[in-house]
C-alpha cells in the first residue's frame, strides 16, 4: 500500500493479494450485481451484507434501471464497525467492464472522490489494484473542495479505517463469490 499527497489530493494505492478462483468477469458481474440478495449460510441476505457483514450498512442504487454507467448509487458503512466514522456518500458510476469499476463523487466538475478498482486475470484468479483519491487539481478542488473532502469525507483517522475496511472486504470476494456468480449462471436468463 502507498499513500501520497500533492496539491492537497490523497492518493491511496493498494495492491491486494491475489484472489484466487476469481475473475475478472466475475468482478466485472459482482459491481454490476451487488444490490440484491443472495443464498449464504442457509439464509438469504442482502450482498451487501455478505460482503462486509461488520461494516456494511446500505447500498443503494438511486437512479432507475440497472448498475452500470451513470448510475447514481448510495453506500453507507460504518468503518471498523464505528459509528463516528461513518461513510454515507452519494457516487456516479464512471465504468464498469472485466478491466476495472470506478465510481466517484463529483461537485462542479471537480472530483471530490474517485474509487478506481483495476482487475488483472492470472492462472489462479486475478490481481486486483485499488486506487482512492481524495481531491483534486482543479483550481476549484485545490481552493475549496480538497479540504473539505479531507475534513468531511475521509479525514485521517477515517482515511485508515477506510484502508483495512476496504482490504478485508476485497479479500472477502474469494469467500462467496466464485460460487454466487456459478450459481448466477445457472438461475438467471
Amino acid at each position: 500500500m502507498t499513500t501520497s499527497s500533492d496539491d492537497s489530493r490523497t492518493v491511496v494505492t493498494i495492491a491486494h493479494a491475489p484472489l484466487q478462483q476469481v475473475t475478472p468477469d466475475m468482478l466485472a458481474w459482482w459491481y454490476g450485481h451487488i444490490p440484491g440478495t443472495m443464498q449464504y449460510a442457509g439464509e438469504t441476505w442482502p450482498r451487501y451484507l455478505v460482503w462486509h457483514p461488520l461494516d456494511h450498512i446500505t447500498y443503494e442504487l438511486t437512479t432507475p434501471g440497472v448498475v452500470g454507467a451513470g448510475s447514481q448509487l448510495r453506500i453507507t458503512e460504518a468503518l471498523g464497525r464505528d459509528l463516528d466514522k461513518l461513510v454515507d456518500l452519494q457516487l456516479t458510476v464512471e465504468t464498469i467492464d472485466n478491466e476495472a469499476a470506478i465510481i466517484s463523487k463529483r461537485v462542479l466538475g471537480s472530483s471530490i472522490i474517485r474509487l478506481e478498482n483495476e482487475f488483472t486475470p492470472t492462472s489462479a484468479g486475478c490481481r486486483y489494484l485499488t486506487r482512492l483519491t481524495v481531491g483534486d487539481t482543479t483550481t476549484l478542488g485545490r481552493l475549496c473542495f480538497n479540504s473539505l473532502a479531507h475534513k468531511h469525507a475521509f479525514p485521517p483517522p477515517k482515511l485508515a479505517a477506510w484502508i483495512r475496511h476496504h482490504v478485508e472486504e476485497i479479500g472477502n470476494l474469494e469467500n462467496f463469490l466464485p460460487d454466487l456468480y456459478h450459481y448466477r449462471a445457472d438461475h438467471e436468463p
